[in-house]
């Protein structure tokens, strides 16, 4: 009997994605796949590990542990159960490219655990997730930065003028300052802190979650690094410049 075949059927039905689908995700023939989940032969190794990779599990757990349902729940709602009850306040990590991802399987436990998470010192006991933001919107918070969020449970808790990821179904995920005005019932003003973007509202109904801004984690600037003949060339340019300026006052 394949513990590995009946895990291959099991995670695959747990993600919604047909043979097919799945076979292609793991570059094998469909025919091969259902083989493998029915037991018929045994996943090659490169399988495993492809499938390893995808689901965040190790080898050892695809190949001598039943990740189905069993008695006590499933072995997958198991290890997310031990991972809250530790309390390492590990942080989900969702990045430019799982953005699209994230707007349907947010609320999916399934999903979540497949992202990939961190842990910082620092952070008393909550529930974060960090995000990748691109682009120059929130300057001086350059491009490439990543937002560490605490959820915020509900909208009444927000408070104007305070810097927020927002996911919503019509704006996907955005980093933006809140501003909250009695005039826009069931609607949000997003306020970039560059003045170049104008502010926009969103409707509260539109909204999915909301994080609140806790800690922003930027690459080092570098500065650039002069060498004796750029130091020489640019005070040569200067004094061109200053002598111009004499010749022309005299």
């Amino acid at each position: 009997m394949s513990t590995a075949g009946r895990n291959l059927k099991y995670l695959r039905k747990l993600r919604g994605w047909t043979q097919e689908e799945f076979s292609a995700k793991l570059h094998i023939k469909r025919s091969l796949l259902g083989a493998y989940e029915e037991e018929r032969a045994e996943p090659r190794i490169e399988v495993l590990e492809t499938v390893s990779e995808i689901f965040k599990l190790t080898l050892d757990e695809l190949l001598r542990t039943e990740l189905g349902e069993t008695k006590g729940g499933s072995y997958l709602a198991k290890r997310r159960a031990q991972k809250l009850a530790a309390g390492s306040n590990e942080i989900t990590f969702v990045p430019v490219k799982a953005a699209a991802g994230y707007l349907a399987g947010y609320s999916d436990p399934e999903y979540i655990d497949e992202l990939n998470t961190f842990t910082l010192p620092m952070l008393s006991p909550g529930t974060y997730r960090a995000f990748e933001i691109v682009g120059d919107s929130m300057l001086p918070t350059p491009s490439g930065s990543i937002i560490i969020g605490e959820i915020t449970g509900n909208i009444e808790d927000v408070k104007s003028n305070q810097t927020y990821i927002i996911v919503s179904r019509n704006e996907g995920i955005v980093y933006k300052r809140i501003m909250k005005t009695g005039r826009s019932k069931g609607k949000l003003t997003l306020v970039s802190d560059n003045t170049a973007y104008q502010p926009y509202t969103v409707n509260t109904n539109d909204i999915l979650e909301i994080w609140k801004a806790n800690m922003v984690i930027s690459k080092v600037n570098v500065q650039p690094r002069w060498d004796v003949n750029q130091l020489a060339n640019v005070v040569s340019s200067l004094q061109d410049q200053v002598a111009t300026l004499k010749n022309k006052i005299n």
